[in-house]
């Protein structure tokens, strides 16, 4: 149980994708100037990634090495379009709101870093762990960038009204330099954060 922990929180703060690997950065900036938008784009890529991870662990053995990435590709590609249809389905909104970048995560780095390094060489369990832990901490990043993003930028969150009608919305925050500027400030609380969780690790561990 304890080594599961340590595989899930990685991808949470230790190793979030976002903000200590830093890929997949300039589909995040986009995506995140609304919450709807965030939590869309965060449960899809948390979707595709469990169940890529998943499939490629238990069948880890029979994939050839010398085909396994365009395997890798096949199989999030297949979840992907799961995923946009279902959305464009039952969310038309939020589908057409999202464009191009929910069929984008086929190419999304974060999967594909994942299957390679880390569920093409391990067993089906540990994967979904780590694929769980990496999707949502790809999600809380995404809702809370566009938590602050749609606050700042337009006095909103999920399309309500929350600053009092005498606030003026900083447009600046509705662009992709405001979205690096917050990325970068949850970045610093990343840090901070994990700092304080290796340093409590360190402790217990010497005790």
């Amino acid at each position: 149980m304890k080594r599961m922990w340590k595989i899930f929180v990685k991808g949470l703060v230790v190793e979030n994708p976002l903000l200590m690997l830093m890929i997949g950065l300039c589909s995040s900036v986009a995506v995140t100037s609304s919450v709807s938008n965030g939590i869309g784009m965060g449960l899809a890529m948390t979707f595709v990634i469990v169940f890529a991870e998943l499939v490629i662990s238990l069948f880890r053995k029979l994939i050839p090495n010398d085909a396994r990435i365009p395997i890798f590709i096949i199989v999030i590609a297949a979840f992907t379009t799961m995923v946009d249809l279902s959305m464009q389905a039952y969310f038309p909104a939020l589908s057409k709101s999202m464009g191009v970048f929910i069929p984008l995560i086929v190419v999304n780095c974060i999967i594909m870093g994942r299957v390679e390094a880390f569920a093409s060489k391990e067993k089906p369990l540990d994967a979904v762990v780590d694929a769980l832990g990496m999707g949502l901490g790809y999600t809380w990043v995404l809702i809370g960038i566009a938590a602050l993003r749609e606050l700042l930028g337009n006095g909103t969150l999920l399309g309500a009204r929350i600053m009092p009608e005498a606030f003026q919305p900083i447009l600046f925050f509705t662009l992709p330099p405001g979205g690096f500027m917050v990325f970068a400030l949850f970045i610093s609380l990343n840090l901070w954060l994990k700092k304080k969780i290796t340093n409590g690790t360190a402790v217990r561990e010497a005790a």
